[in-house]
Parts: C-alpha cells; structure tokens; sequence
C-alpha cells in the first residue's frame, strides 16, 4: 500500500466509558474490516501509540519478513569464528 502520510488519517476518534472507540467509516471501507472481524491491538515499542490491524495482515506481514530472512540466511557469508589467539 503506498499511500503518502496524509492519505493515512482518516479523522479523530473519543473513547467511550467502557474503552472503546468506533474506527471510521472510510477506514472501515478501504481496510475490508466488517462488524464481527478479530482486531489485533498492540502498542508501539518505541512510541507512544497503538497499533490496530486485522489477523489476516499481521500473517501476511510476518509471512513476507519470514520469506526475506530465508532469502537474506541463503544468501549471507557464513561467519567464521576466528582461530583461538587471534583477534576479530
């Protein structure tokens, strides 16, 4: 999906009571995500913010970061550990 950053937001939300909020519209439409779908919500590691995507993404992106690690392993110079006494 190569969308530029302001094709990204799709409006503000307000958490309920209860925690919850209601996704947009147009974000709802554009990602396929329909009442009863399974959410992933996680949190970003390094900043503040949450990550919400659906199953079905998070496979297809770990399969595709799986394929580039088996192609980056086949491809790498195996590293050799240095003879005892020398220096790496």
């Amino acid at each position: 999906m190569g969308a530029n950053f302001d094709e990204c937001f799709y409006g503000s939300v307000t958490v309920g009571e209860r925690g919850q909020i209601v996704i947009p519209a147009g974000a709802r439409a554009e990602l396929g995500i329909h009442p009863g779908d399974k959410l992933l919500v996680m949190r970003d590691p390094v900043h503040p913010g949450l990550v919400v995507c659906s199953f079905s993404v998070m496979n297809e992106f770990l399969e595709d970061i799986k394929v580039k690690l088996a192609r980056l392993e086949s491809e790498s110079v195996p590293v050799v550990a240095p003879e005892e006494g020398e220096e790496r």
